[in-house]
């Protein structure tokens, strides 16, 4: 046996691609030929959908999805329901049945659910099936039902728009992840070859903005497709494609774009600050990285992200939106599909780049912004989640649209706009399809952690191993693998040490084996033996962090904690929007925390932690942690036009106004499991 360590942090490193093609029901791993130059230098590609089995607390969230809108949505939403057009009828052909699709499909196989998948299968076979002759595909279009048109690259205008496409190629793509069927590479291949011949004609805006903000998704298959195929025609088309489209990489890294974004919120260049334009453009950079191998576009991206959260974020690990990125004030909006669309977009982006940066902000994002935004049985969402949100209610509030029914704060499966009751299914799985990556020479890289199991073929030998990730993590610091292999096989495996772990233990089989600062991937080259088992521990420390306003948030591991409040949920109907809920604290919320847990966190804050429980449900009475600190009231804090308006502090970051003299003792939870909360606190002395 040999055993090999090394650490560094990743930025792209010279490999030859592999591939793992799956089979229904199985997982078929093998090699292909070595991918062409622009993806030679790629750290990471995704696994099969069938390789991951999610377990524990994160097997219950998927399956709670399975019995809600996820597994149901076309049996209870009429647009998705009724004569669909995706399925040759007259309605919805455009985005948000392929938006559905794009969560549902990878959660089917996830769970390895016959009936769920037999269910998206309709669409994904409707839709190859009826592929015209040119390679145009989608719902029946206007001109072909009314005037008998035939598609064409000479007739392009008969089609429809490039955007809802997009969306089924990924759905397409998640499919032949779990399927390798046959069928896809020559739809895709037909589909681009029309592409390329009709964008002069009909070019990605010809339709829609939509389309035009959106052309990285359209590149990205492509160029997915390109690494299989090698037709030099797809890198035409990819360039073709971003020329057209939404120049996001030149914007990003042109810092003007992110200040006039923070300055303006009125109706000129509003694509270029919709929230959910640019959590999808975040990728684009990456995407043109891949294609050009330009370093310009890593810094392009550093620059655009980091620019994004220093002026848009907000504690939970997403930048304000709502719908337009709207500043750094613990009172804007976050849109839903804001969260999933810019969580799908990092995991391209840690794929491409290997930069562990991204994938900490993969991980703050999933385990605070996304899980708080949906009720318990993932039937009712909210369009815009507040990060001091005192109360769900109808109302204007902060955000920059819209107002007209006031419905875009409550919890309600039509509320707001309907794009989030369709989109919101593609956050917890495709983060958990991107637990585990391939890595060089059939290695591993397991660079997000939830309780899972993974089986894939690994090394030269090409040998199978199942790994179970045992734990609760983000609510433990302790992951445990437990290698199961019918002969001993060497593969790498990376590991990647949070940025906020000041340093990691292994252990390996009972006994000490390194430690290693944060902010890193370590890679682990051995002998791998059958009942192995290896236990990473993450010690977590508390500490705040500053925010919007000068406010303050106490965190602890990859969480963050917000205020627990006693929640009085109320029922209501909109005559257009249907029924939804309303959710009001019982309790007080309007503290300061004390300066002295600013200075020292540790001595002024404790911990309590209870096991996971069955059946686990991201809501108040399921919180596994809590932290008590010190507070007191601020008088004049008060609600105003339904929001929490943060109290002015000076420099030094102090509130000088009226503070009861009475110091409380508060309790804190996990911010994903509250509805109503405080979570940037002012600071008082």
């Amino acid at each position: 046996m040999f055993l090999h360590i090394s650490a560094q942090k990743i930025t792209g490193f010279a490999l030859l691609i592999t591939s793992f093609c799956a089979v229904p029901g199985q997982v078929n791993a093998q090699k292909v030929q070595a991918a062409p130059s622009f993806l030679e230098s790629q750290p990471y590609h995704q696994l099969p959908l069938n390789a991951i089995k999610p377990k524990g607390w994160l097997l219950d969230q998927l399956k709670t999805m399975r019995d809600g809108t996820t597994g149901h949505l076309d049996e209870v939403y009429a647009k998705v329901k009724n004569d669909n057009g995706w399925l040759g009828g007259k309605g919805d052909g455009w985005e948000e049945t392929p938006y559905w699709l794009d969560g549902a499909v990878p959660l089917a196989y996830l769970l390895d659910d016959k009936v769920v998948q037999d269910k998206v299968l309709q669409y994904i076979n409707w839709t190859i099936d009826h592929q015209r002759p040119s390679g145009y595909f989608g719902p029946v279009t206007k001109e072909e039902r009314e005037h008998k048109a035939v598609i064409t690259p000479g007739n392009c205008s008969a089609g429809e728009d490039w955007w809802p496409k997009m969306v089924m190629l990924k759905v397409i793509r998640q499919y032949y992840l779990a399927s390798n069927d046959p069928r896809v590479i020559p739809f895709m291949s037909k589909f681009f070859k029309y592409q390329l011949q009709s964008l002069k004609a009909c070019p990605i805006n010809k339709w829609s903005e939509w389309a035009e903000s959106r052309g990285a998704d359209n590149i990205m298959i492509a160029q997915w497709l390109y690494s299989i195929n090698h037709d030099k025609s797809l890198i035409e088309l990819a360039n073709l494609i971003e020329t057209q489209s939404f120049q996001w990489s030149e914007w990003f890294g042109n810092r003007n774009w992110a200040i006039n974004a923070a300055t303006q919120q009125n109706d000129q260049y509003w694509m270029r600050r919709h929230a959910v334009n640019v959590a999808m453009a975040l990728k684009s950079p990456s995407i043109n990285y891949q294609r050009t191998k330009n370093p310009k576009y890593l810094t392009q991206l550093k620059t655009g992200f980091n620019d994004l959260m220093t002026l848009h974020g907000l504690p939970m690990g997403i930048f304000s939106g709502d719908e337009d990125i709207h500043g750094n004030a613990p009172t804007q909006g976050v849109e839903l599909c804001a969260i999933t669309e810019a969580m799908f977009s990092l995991e391209e982006i840690i794929g491409i780049t290997g930069d562990i940066q991204y994938m900490d902000a993969l991980e703050r994002m999933t385990f605070n912004a996304l899980p708080t935004q949906t009720t318990d049985d993932y039937n009712a969402k909210q369009y815009f989640q507040v990060a001091n949100q005192v109360q769900i209610s109808r109302g204007v509030f902060d955000f920059s649209l819209p107002f007209e029914r006031e419905m875009c704060n409550v919890l309600g499966m039509k509320s707001g706009y309907t794009c989030c009751l369709a989109n919101m299914h593609q956050g917890w799985t495709k983060f958990a399809s991107h637990l585990w990556y391939g890595t060089a020479a059939n290695g591993l890289a397991a660079l997000e952690y939830s309780p899972n199991e993974i089986t894939a073929k690994v090394g030269k030998t090409n040998s199978e191993i199942t790994i179970k990730e045992i734990t609760t993590y983000p609510f433990e610091d302790k992951i445990n693998f437990e290698f199961v292999t019918k002969k001993d096989v060497a593969f790498s495996l990376q590991l990647r040490i949070p940025g906020w772990c000041k340093e990691a233990v292994l252990m390996l089989n009972g006994k000490e084996l390194k430690r290693e600062k944060g902010g890193q991937v370590i890679t682990l080259d051995r002998i791998w033996k059958n009942d192995d088992k290896l236990t990473l521990e993450f010690p977590m420390e508390m500490i705040t962090s500053n925010w919007g306003k000068n406010s303050r948030t106490i965190e602890r591991g990859p969480l963050v904690y917000a205020l627990k409040l006693e929640e009085k949920w109320e029922k209501g109907n909109d005559k257009v929007e249907g029924d939804y809920f309303s959710v009001f604290p019982k309790s007080d919320w309007n503290y300061g925390l004390l300066e002295s847990i600013v200075k020292d966190p540790k001595s002024n804050l404790t911990v309590s932690v209870k096991p996971v429980s069955e059946k686990f449900v991201w809501n108040l009475a399921h919180a596994p942690i809590e932290i008590t600190a010190s507070g007191k009231k601020i008088p004049n804090w008060k609600v105003v036009d339904g929001m929490a308006r943060q109290p002015i502090t000076d420099r030094t970051g102090i509130y000088r106004g009226e503070v009861d003299d009475k110091t409380e003792k508060i309790t804190l939870v996990p911010y994903g499991f509250t509805k109503v909360r405080i979570v940037a606190f002012p600071v008082v002395k």
